[in-house]
């Protein structure tokens, strides 16, 4: 059992890293930069991480930054407002990706500009038969491993887990949580320190400072993907844009303050 738990958790944490990493920050806000090599070891790292939930950074790009633009109107590609549950948005989501991914529709060219491209990996990742070949990679591991037959309820997981991120952050994080700041949309942070999803849940906060590589705001706000981008650019691996300064103007003196914020000045 331990090791098929350990291969959940494993595959689970290093497919978010290089989600927030590198489709989010890198892909759709270019919070920092790196060289063309990085690039493709980095595009690399999150084809073999995601496996057969891959997600093509010019699809993520694109529906992210709309996104932002539109965050919990009606053109919002995946904003919870308007779904009666979190798997009407993710198939909605779906459509609206596969449109920009596979090329079936142009966006606005705000949306289209300075995207991560990497044709012919991008053509393997979105081919069907190479996303079999990953799903029979995780079953076979599991067949080997798993002593128990409620383990294999885990399976499913490892086959749409980029999609499960993706729905976990746009929902919970325009759902459920605390706000830091008044923006106008619904946005909020679900948890105090992300290890569920590296720190996409802190949504109030990104959503003020969309520019800023560390996600969390306050001094009990944890976001363990930012250690890590301090680390790769001390050692030159990639540089930091000059990034947005979160403010928080100070500490709430309750619980309802926490609850309503002072917006950010």
């Amino acid at each position: 059992m331990l090791p098929v738990l350990l291969f959940f958790v494993a595959h689970w944490q290093i497919s978010v890293f290089f989600q927030t990493f590198f489709l989010h920050r890198y892909g759709a806000h270019k919070q920092f930069t790196m060289s063309k090599g990085w690039e493709r070891f980095f595009f690399l790292c999150t084809y073999i991480a995601q496996g057969s939930s891959f997600l093509s950074p010019r699809g993520y790009a694109i529906l992210h930054r709309m996104h932002h633009a539109y965050s919990d109107t009606e053109k919002d590609p995946h904003s919870p407002l308007f779904y009666k549950n979190v798997f009407t948005m993710m198939l909605a989501t779906k459509k609206r990706y596969d449109a920009f991914a596979y090329y079936r529709e142009t966006a606005e060219p705000r949306f289209e500009a300075d995207l991560p491209s990497w044709p012919l990996l991008e053509k393997i990742g979105q081919n069907w038969a190479a996303r079999l070949a990953w799903i029979g990679v995780y079953t076979a591991f599991y067949v080997h491993f798993a002593t128990s037959p409620w383990l294999f309820a885990l399976l499913p997981a490892h086959f749409i887990m980029g999609p499960i991120h993706g729905a976990i952050v746009n929902w919970c994080g325009h759902k459920y949580g605390y706000r830091n700041y008044q923006s106008k949309d619904v946005s909020r942070n679900t948890l105090f320190f992300d290890f569920l999803t590296a720190g996409e849940l802190f949504q109030n906060n990104h959503h003020e400072f969309s520019m800023s590589p560390n996600f969390a705001a306050r001094r009990f706000e944890i976001d363990p993907t930012y250690p890590a981008i301090v680390l790769l650019d001390k050692l030159g691996i990639i540089h930091i844009a000059t990034p947005q300064r979160m403010r928080y103007p100070r500490r709430p003196e309750s619980e309802t303050e926490l609850e309503t914020p002072v917006a950010a000045e």
